[in-house]
Parts: structure tokens; C-alpha cells; sequence
């Protein structure tokens, strides 16, 4: 079945793979860049109990939009798709165990397995039916791994810049190099200690430069609210661990055996796939981008000129667009 499902999607042109509309009318909300308010929702998981934060966004009962962030994120990198959805779509967006307000639990590995299995449990628990399931970078793989795993849990996939396996060695792609040398044995405490030192504006300044395409083009209410994070992050005793360890965890996906790698986990997504990335992406090329809409058997790709790692913060209303272009060609049986 994978064999065959692989070479039905290698057959699609690339002006099939490219074609998705993006209806004019899809998009006029004003978006006041607030985030959400939140809750916390306590699950029982396999592993043990756990709390996770969510931001609720209202909208549509059409659907239910869950959404995922990537590395150093939180549930407010959605706070504008969200908003631009809502005619549409009610939105929730959740902080992965470790970031935003969700602390981690006791028995949490990091792995991308796991943080699938909290969100899995927190869709079973909260809420009914399959939901529209978004994901950006670390959250993209995060969406991968569970659509694959649960088909019933998922009406479809946007991945915006999904981590897939991009093995270049630059230590530019990190917004610090040091990241994933915090959590070796010998060099760790003296990493960790170091990057606690680095003040929260530049932190942030730092993240916005390797994830927008053009960092002097972000909002000053923006570049405020990342700032404030990281510094409320600054006092949670987890937050370092967390993405230190969910980096590493990240990395060593990557070099798994080419049966275990996140890639094979792509064509056994049945749900329709809509792959969104920025040409000028810094921190996973976008060189991976056809293949990984190829590796979908319903998947197909928007590349965003002039955009960086995150099209949801930077173009939220194209991004929405796109997405209710591929919901109106669902409906018709023309995705």
C-alpha cells in the first residue's frame, strides 16, 4: 500500500502539487493581536497525569482548528491565523508540555512521541470529533506523527515549515548554537549556566532575526509580547530543560533509522494536507518542501515568498486563505 500510495503521489504534476485557491472572501477580520484567553485542562494520560494550557479562540462551530507551535513557541505564535480563521473555524491553541504555561509532568521525556500523546489525550478528553489539526516547525512533526497515528482524531493537516529531518550543520538555524550542547554530560551545566545569563530582549530579538524574514518589519506590540514571555519563562525552574531536551529529542528523530524517520510517517496521513512554507526560510529549508506535500497522499504546497519559518505570524491572512481554500475543496471532493 505505501509503495503504490508513494508513486500516485510522484505522478502529480507540479502544477497539481501547487494549486491551491485562495478565495478573496475568505479572509476580513481585523486582528488585534490580544492573545486568547486561557485555561488549563488536566488529562490522564498512559504515562501519568498531566496539565496543559490552552488558548480558546471563538468562532464557527463549523469545526474545531487545534494548533501546535514549534521550538521556544508558544500558543500565542497562533494568536492572528486564529483570529482569521474564526469566522470559520473556533480555534484552540495549545502550549506543548514545557512552553508557553504548561509545565511539564514528572514523567515527561520531551520526545516528539510523547508531546503527540499529551495532545492526543487532550483531544480524546476535551473534545468530540476529529478537529483541523495545525502545526509550525517542532509542532508540524508533532501534527505528522499524530495524523498518521489517529486518522480519526483528524479532518486535515496544515503543516506551516514542519521540522522534517534537514540535517545541514549550521548553528545558525538555532536562535543560540549552544541549545543542544546544554544537556551533554560534561559541557551542560556550564551551557545552561550561560544561556540563563542571556537577557530575555535579547533572547527574543535574537528568535525574531532566525524566524521572520524580515525582523525589522515585526510590530512593536509583537516584539513585546515575545519579550514578555521569555521572561516570565525566565522563572519557571522547567522552562531551560524543556527546550534544551525537546531540541535534542528533535535531533535524534532526525538521525533514526530510515524506517523509523519522521518521512515514512507522512503517506500514511489519509486526512487532506496543505504544506505551507517561506522561500526564505533560515531554520528548515525550504528545499524540503515538495517532498514533504509529495509524501502526503492528499498533500499540496504554498510557497510564500518574502517569508520566513513562521507564514502564520508573518502573513496570517494568506495563510488563512489558503486553508479555507483547501476546507471549500474538500467539501467538493476536489482536494
Amino acid at each position: 500500500m505505501r509503495t503504490r500510495t508513494r508513486r500516485l503521489d510522484a505522478s502529480r504534476s507540479s502544477g497539481e502539487l501547487t494549486r491551491v485557491p485562495m478565495p478573496a472572501d475568505a479572509v476580513e477580520t481585523h486582528l488585534s493581536g490580544v492573545p486568547a484567553p486561557g485555561r488549563q485542562v488536566p488529562l490522564i494520560t498512559g504515562f501519568g497525569p498531566a496539565t496543559v494550557h490552552v488558548r480558546d479562540t471563538p468562532g464557527s462551530e463549523d469545526g474545531i482548528a487545534v494548533y501546535l507551535h514549534g521550538l521556544a513557541g508558544s500558543a500565542t505564535n497562533w494568536t492572528d491565523l486564529a483570529a482569521s480563521l474564526a469566522p470559520h473555524l473556533r480555534g484552540i491553541a495549545v502550549d506543548l508540555p514545557g512552553f508557553g504555561l504548561s509545565e511539564p509532568p514528572d514523567w515527561f521525556d520531551y520526545s516528539c512521541e510523547q508531546h503527540a500523546h499529551v495532545v492526543i489525550r487532550l483531544l480524546e478528553e476535551s473534545l468530540t470529533g476529529a478537529v483541523h489539526l495545525f502545526g509550525n516547525s517542532f509542532g508540524g512533526a508533532v501534527a505528522v506523527l499524530i495524523a498518521a497515528r489517529r486518522p480519526d482524531l483528524v479532518s486535515s493537516l496544515t503543516l506551516i515549515s514542519p521540522a522534517m529531518p534537514d540535517l545541514r550543520p549550521d548553528p545558525r538555524r538555532l536562535s543560540d548554537p549552544r541549545i543542544p550542547l546544554a544537556w551533554l554530560p560534561l559541557l551542560g551545566p556550564a551551557v545552561r549556566r550561560r544561556l540563563a545569563a542571556v537577557p530575555p530582549g535579547e533572547r527574543a530579538r535574537k528568535l525574531l532575526e532566525l524566524c521572520f524574514a524580515d525582523p525589522a518589519a515585526v510590530p512593536d506590540d509583537r516584539l513585546r509580547l515575545v519579550v514578555e514571555e521569555f521572561r516570565e519563562r525566565a522563572d519557571f525552574a522547567w522552562a531551560e530543560a524543556a527546550l534544551g531536551r525537546t531540541t535534542t529529542g528533535l535531533m535524534w528523530s532526525w538521525l533514526s533509522p530510515p524506517w523509523r524517520s519522521p518521512w515514512n510517517l507522512l503517506p500514511e496521513v489519509a486526512a487532506p494536507g496543505l504544506v505551507v512554507w517561506g522561500a526564505q526560510d533560515r531554520v528548515v529549508s525550504v528545499r524540503k518542501a515538495p517532498r514533504t506535500a509529495r509524501e502526503l497522499r492528499r498533500g499540496r504546497l504554498l510557497v510564500l515568498p518574502r517569508t520566513g519559518h513562521v507564514a502564520q505570524l508573518e502573513h496570517p491572512r494568506v495563510v488563512a486563505a489558503a486553508v479555507i481554500g483547501m476546507l471549500r475543496e474538500v467539501e467538493v471532493d476536489r482536494w
